[in-house]
């Protein structure tokens, strides 16, 4: 089946028309940047524009059901962001099948997380902090910007494996739990690594580990969580396209093909670096498992956190 040049030949071409790239959230965020800096590339390389199509609500959930529904002929995608995909069919009460109706084309780019303590804090390293925090069950505070958000799941799933036990204090956003951690009302932070190093390097807060199975390139001098006695710990923002369930193998291929070709650009890479991302691409199938393992491990943590979602 479509392996014949006569076959190949009959196939139609891709794209007939313009492509519609469903953002689960409002403009200005990582996922409407990542996709704004990649769509240009693509509308170059595929000779159609690339629609970008902001539908924030239900935690992204909006975003992801309408490319689930759509026809899939390769004209409408989803900017898959790792929580809504994985996060998410734990959380929500969903009208589709996360994983059945979509099917993912390649990863596009991470951004690892940072460990950063308020400069009160009786540690000087994440050993000795893991040792206060046994001591005392309950007594350090960390902020996220809501349950549920990947900073509140990281620190979740971090104290899961530390056999601690912290404090979570929910606040209405990214910034506001950031200035938190400044003020001190918390002492512990999973956070944005751009954001948390200019206060880590006038000493307000302190840097412990990174959350990525490699170092960061931002910060290479220090270790990730993997090193310092948590192997295979690995969490972070990751972006990806997902086109609906059934898309014919020929246009996910090449959608991804041109993808990596667009992801390996220097001024792509450049502009990504900026926005705290890394490149990081993968095949279908390698996404697929990635999706399937990590929404078995929160629902571990949800579960365990005792965290409720919408129903």
């Amino acid at each position: 089946m479509g392996l014949s040049a006569p076959v190949q030949a009959a196939d139609p071409a891709y794209p007939t028309r313009p492509i519609r790239l469903l953002v689960p959230f409002a403009p200005g965020g990582g996922s409407d940047t990542t996709a704004r800096i990649l769509t240009p590339k693509l509308h170059d390389a595929l000779g159609q524009v690339w629609v970008v199509d902001n539908r924030g609500g239900a935690g992204g959930n909006l975003a992801a059901e309408i490319v689930a529904r759509a026809n899939p002929d390769g004209h409408t995608l989803f900017l898959g962001f790792n929580t809504v995909l994985t996060v998410n069919p734990t959380l929500y009460k969903l009208g589709f099948n996360m994983e059945k109706d979509l099917s993912p084309v390649t990863l596009l780019a991470n951004a690892q997380y940072i460990m950063v303590l308020h400069q009160s804090v009786p540690a000087n390293n994440l050993k000795e902090f893991i040792a206060a925090a046994k001591q005392k069950p309950g007594a350090f505070n960390f902020s996220s910007g809501g349950a549920g958000t990947p900073l509140h799941l990281a620190a979740e799933l971090f104290s899961k494996r530390a056999g601690i036990r912290m404090t979570h204090i929910a606040y209405k956003g990214g910034s506001p739990a950031a200035a938190a951690l400044l003020g001190g009302e918390v002492q512990v932070l999973f956070g944005s690594i751009a954001a948390s190093m200019p206060h880590v390097k006038t000493g307000r807060i302190k840097a412990f580990a990174t959350t990525g199975l490699r170092r960061s390139r931002v910060v290479p001098e220090l270790p990730t969580l993997a090193e310092q006695g948590f192997p295979g710990f690995d969490v972070g923002s990751w972006y990806s396209f997902m086109v609906p369930a059934n898309t014919p193998a020929r246009i996910v291929n090449r959608l991804r093909d041109e993808s990596l070709k667009v992801i390996a650009m220097p001024n792509v890479q450049q502009s990504l670096s900026r926005q705290g991302l890394e490149p990081d691409t993968s095949t279908p199938q390698a996404l697929a498992e990635r999706i399937k393992r990590e929404t078995a491990t929160w629902a571990l943590v949800i579960k365990d956190a005792g965290i409720k979602g919408e129903q």
